[in-house]
């Protein structure tokens, strides 16, 4: 599975939110709603998400498998960091 669309769509840089990012894979398949996070030390992405009546939330996608979180994770976070740059310089 390739990755053949990376679009972010907000910047609201409300607390740890960066950024929210949609994926297009194959040109086919479309996940909106990624969230790009500032963890403490790194950023991270978060899986859209709903949350139950107990007040959890479950991610509604996710990878299988930590290569195609890594995968995802790296490129994702390469095109933020190139857009925050170009943006910043």
């Amino acid at each position: 599975m390739e990755i053949t669309e990376i679009k972010f769509r907000r910047f609201p840089k409300q607390g740890r939110l960066l950024a929210l990012v949609s994926v297009t894979f194959d040109d086919v398949f479309a996940v909106h709603d990624i969230k790009v996070i500032a963890g403490d030390d790194h950023l991270f992405l978060a899986m859209p998400a709903r949350r139950t009546s107990d007040g959890r939330y479950h991610d509604i996608v996710h990878p299988i498998g930590p290569l195609v979180r890594r995968e995802l994770e790296r490129q994702v976070l390469a095109e933020y960091r190139r857009l925050t740059e170009a943006h910043a310089g």
